[in-house]
């Protein structure tokens, strides 16, 4: 039976100056990360510049996680097969172009479609990189400490784009947002070619066309159906009849994986247990982590009447503690291994979720606010890198770009998925304390009240799971 932990990892070395090279994936993949996030403390500004309703804002954000989840596995996929800096490069400049056309936006429409096209690009270039951070550091011990660095920048990444959000739209408007990824990406379109070699001749074969648009719309159709839940209900046909062509897609994405000759997603990747469940953690990770920067965005404005400057500038102990944290849980693993670490990160950040959701409408940071998000970057911290190592522990060079773009389809997917219905659930709560006769702001306290609670849920789920989850 072949399983990954025995397939051969590619030996040639791909640098001289590895961790130089580290140093400028990470920061793409930092960009990457951020975009998710740091566009949330701009939503209000930009709305009111664009004409665009909440509904609508959600979507700003949905619509680049969206194409950045459905299309991480071909391009996981594309990497393995023409090439992983190859790929890198093409998402990279893509990234770039793509960021540069939202920042130009004058329409809704257009913004729209670019962050779409961010997310296409970010689905090549997330997953090449974490391969090429494989092939750069071939031992285990090495590979720990470089996964250390790259779980802590897609942390960092999450938490950092909400208080670079609030400082860029503050003092340069909400474009700034977007125009901040145009001159760090072509610092590392200019870097990795003089610091990573060529790829090797690689034949082309045969795409799973197939399954990357199966998939991609079954995702699409879920996250439309959870979407439609708040305005239309439960029972409406709409929510329902999107939910129904969701299931249908994914079994026919499953049968399309079985016979394809040569699959997207090899279905066999998941008998190595680790790659299992790091992905499924992975993808509740993404829910808490997606929902949680968007509410809290938008409960310091809406309800605490935080500026975007102010609203931004919270969030820096939280980015603070993730940071230290992240950085020494590679030797904590080392130490106690990889779940134990797991578990108990997951268990903190449910201990902050449920502290934040006991926030009042009349908030004081020191007081409410400052304690539970010192939790969650520890829980974050912890949690982010010890997932990632496991997403791809024992993966070999052939598959890299193929784990690389499940861990991130996870993360992804679950933060679409989380944000719907996490939202969901925010939205029905606040408008039954509405109807209730509460004010605005306990209407709206009430329902991110709810939202964190659930989050908090469904962090204790993954740290049930990783609990109970059979080793190899």
């Amino acid at each position: 039976m072949t399983t990954l932990t025995s397939l051969p990892t590619l030996a040639a070395p791909r640098s001289t100056r590895r961790w130089l090279a580290l140093s400028i994936l990470a920061l793409a993949q930092f960009l990457v990360v951020l975009d998710a996030s740091i566009v949330n403390i701009a939503l209000p500004v930009l709305g009111r510049q664009l004409g665009m309703d909440t509904a609508a804002l959600a979507w700003v954000i949905t619509a680049y996680v969206l194409a950045f989840g459905g299309l991480l596995l071909l391009g996981g996929r594309l990497a393995d097969r023409y090439g992983h800096r190859r790929v890198f490069l093409i998402g990279t400049a893509g990234f770039v172009a793509a960021s540069a056309l939202a920042g130009l936006s004058v329409s809704s429409e257009m913004l729209l479609a670019a962050r779409a096209l961010q997310g296409v690009s970010a689905a090549l270039l997330a997953p090449a990189a974490l391969a090429l951070l494989t092939q750069l550091f071939p031992d285990d011990a090495e590979r720990t400490k470089a996964l250390g660095v790259w779980g802590a920048v897609a942390g960092i990444g999450s938490a950092a784009g909400v208080l670079l959000g609030g400082v860029l739209t503050a003092t340069l408007g909400w474009q700034s947002v977007f125009f901040v990824n145009v001159p760090v990406g072509a610092l590392v379109l200019i870097a990795i070619p003089l610091l990573i070699t060529r790829d090797g001749i690689r034949t082309p074969g045969r795409l799973d066309a197939a399954g990357a648009v199966t998939v991609t719309a079954a995702l699409v159709a879920l996250v439309g159906a959870l979407s439609a839940v708040e305005q239309v209900g439960f029972v409406h046909p709409l929510p329902l009849g999107l939910l129904a062509l969701a299931l249908i897609l994914g079994v026919a994405f499953v049968a399309i994986e079985r016979r394809a000759a040569e699959p997207l997603v090899p279905l066999r990747v998941f008998r190595n247990r680790n790659l299992a469940l790091g992905n499924i953690v992975m993808l509740l990770g993404g829910a808490t982590m997606v929902a949680l920067f968007f509410a809290l965005s938008v409960y310091m404005q809406a309800v605490l009447g935080y500026d975007a400057l102010t609203a931004g500038l919270t969030q820096l102990p939280l980015a603070g503690v993730l940071v230290i944290v992240a950085g020494g849980v590679p030797a904590v693993i080392a130490r106690v291994g990889t779940r134990p670490v797991l578990i108990g990160a997951l268990l903190v950040l449910a201990a902050g979720l449920l502290w934040l959701a006991a926030s009042p409408a009349d908030a004081a940071f020191l007081t409410h606010l400052l304690g539970p998000t010192l939790l969650i970057g520890i829980g974050l911290g912890g949690g982010v890198v010890a997932t990632t190592q496991l997403a791809v522990d024992g993966v070999g060079g052939a598959e890299a770009g193929l784990a690389g773009g499940l861990v991130n389809t996870s993360q992804q997917i679950g933060g679409a998925i989380g944000l719907a219905v996490l939202g969901t659930v925010a939205g029905l709560r606040t408008a039954a304390l509405s109807a209730e006769g509460a004010s605005s702001a306990e209407a709206l306290t009430g329902g991110f009240s709810w939202l964190f609670l659930a989050a908090a849920g469904l962090a204790v789920i993954g740290a049930g799971i990783v609990a109970v989850w059979r080793r190899d």
